[in-house]
């Protein structure tokens, strides 16, 4: 067989050989489980080898998933965690107690599978999934903590039957894959209820929650509505946490919390972590509130979660955040609007009314970007660029619809050079987020972290 291929060169070959959503869009989905019921079964089934829960939901599931897996790693349970896209290396889609899939283990599950891939031509998503259901199985996974990656009916993580399915929200994003109306995308989403499995509902609107009430009803699922059982009040928040009081409508307990997660919307995911953690015991799983509210501490360092209001450094204020539809940005902008100059300044600096604030924006072609864009600060200097992807819209595009909206910045031919301009114009005092797409983050926190790009270009 010759020499292995190196990590890299392996990396190189799923991207090229298989279709890849990130990437290109709407052309690399299969529209069906076929593929991936194809690959399990060539895999021995591995997905039924472990214990899952099943996470699904438009914002929301890659914190839910990371808080989740945090709790269960914390509570002495082998967890494996299966997330998407990944920021700056391909094996953080790939955990297990918080630590990615070895390079190795890549290199050789893929030589071990090549004729497979080449008999079955999957998606990159479809082999990825197979991917992780392998090493879960084969580490002997207590839970894996699985979050969708596109819709749910279809996706193909949906071959598995968890003991407990979530769905975090529903609000606009792929309309032209899932539905142009929340009705039909909440249809989409509620394909991961299964029967006789408890289900929570993350967030409830008028138009989501019959259906998801039917389906639950249909496939004899208990639902639980993390929204009406928990209310959530946040006392504080300083550069590593913040701090919440938690109260259960029911019983009326109210628990102190902090969670390590800085976004204002942690809040929502926080209640559906609790919600879990009152089912879970029910499930076979010792899981207590005070051991959940002990782990939500903690949750970036158990998991290595990074891009959720990440900051990447102090004065000035330098925030990463993979929003990237208007209700994810809608949340977003709230927090980094009201984000106070003495957040960002010590004493000793001069203190304005507010930071001067300066966004690095980009996003890819199929997001509704005049909607979101509609969001956005005019009083704020922006700095347009694109990912080095095929899916990117590119800066001069960006900035062309901006500027007719009132959006005043230059157009940059990459992140790090959008990131560059960004900081030469910066004073201690200033705010700067960058956001609009998994991709701008993901190229964006390695310029923060020397040993992330050297790991990147391994």
């Amino acid at each position: 067989m010759g020499n292995s291929p190196t990590y890299q060169q392996t990396i190189d070959y799923l991207y090229e050989k298989l279709p890849m959503f990130s990437r290109i869009g709407k052309a690399a989905l299969k529209p069906d489980l076929g593929n991936t019921i194809k690959l399990c079964a060539a895999l021995g089934d591995p997905h039924n080898k472990f214990k899952s829960i099943h996470i699904a939901g438009t914002n929301g599931k890659g914190s839910t998933s990371h808080s989740l897996a945090a709790v269960m790693q914390q509570a002495g349970y082998k967890t494996g965690l299966y997330t998407s896209p990944h920021l700056v290396d391909f094996r953080e889609r790939i955990r297990i107690n918080g630590q990615p899939v070895s390079k190795e283990w890549v290199v050789g599950f893929v030589e071990s599978n090549k004729q497979l891939i080449e008999e079955i031509n999957p998606s990159f998503f479809e082999i990825t999934v197979a991917m992780a259901f392998a090493a879960f199985a084969e580490e002997k996974a207590d839970i894996a903590i699985i979050e969708t990656g596109l819709g749910g009916r279809l996706d193909s993580t949906n071959v598995i039957t968890p003991i407990l399915s979530i769905i975090t929200n529903i609000s606009f994003d792929h309309k032209e894959l899932l539905g142009d109306t929340l009705g039909r995308i909440a249809t989409e989403k509620a394909g991961i209820i299964k029967h006789n499995v408890p289900v929570i509902i993350g967030e409830q609107h008028d138009e989501t929650e019959r259906i998801f009430f039917e389906n639950a009803v249909h496939k004899q699922s208990s639902v639980y509505y993390a929204q009406s059982l928990w209310g959530m009040v946040r006392t504080n928040q300083d550069e590593k946490y913040q701090y919440y009081k938690a109260v259960h409508n029911a019983r009326r307990e109210m628990y102190d919390l902090r969670t390590d997660l800085l976004g204002s919307y942690q809040q929502h995911n926080i209640k559906i972590v609790l919600t879990a953690a009152e089912i879970l015991p029910h499930l076979g799983f010792n899981i207590t509130i005070p051991g959940a509210i002990h782990a939500l501490a903690h949750v970036k360092s158990t998991t290595g979660l990074r891009g959720r209001w990440d900051r990447m450094h102090e004065n000035p204020a330098i925030i990463c955040d993979v929003a990237h539809n208007p209700a994810g940005l809608k949340e977003v902008l709230s927090q980094f609007n009201t984000l106070s100059a003495v957040m960002v300044s010590p004493a000793e600096l001069p203190i304005p009314n507010s930071p001067k604030k300066h966004i690095v924006l980009g996003f890819v072609k199929d997001k509704d970007v005049e909607e979101a864009l509609a969001l956005f600060p005019k009083d704020a200097t922006y700095y347009f660029c694109n990912a080095h992807i095929e899916r990117a819209l590119p800066a001069s595009d960006l900035q062309a619809i901006a500027t007719t909206i009132g959006l005043t910045g230059a157009a940059y031919p990459s992140v790090s050079d959008a990131v560059i301009a960004a900081q030469n114009a910066m004073a201690p005092t200033d705010a700067l987020l960058i956001t609009g797409s998994f991709f701008i983050v993901g190229e964006a926190i390695p310029l923060f972290n020397p040993i992330l790009k050297e790991e990147e270009e391994i």
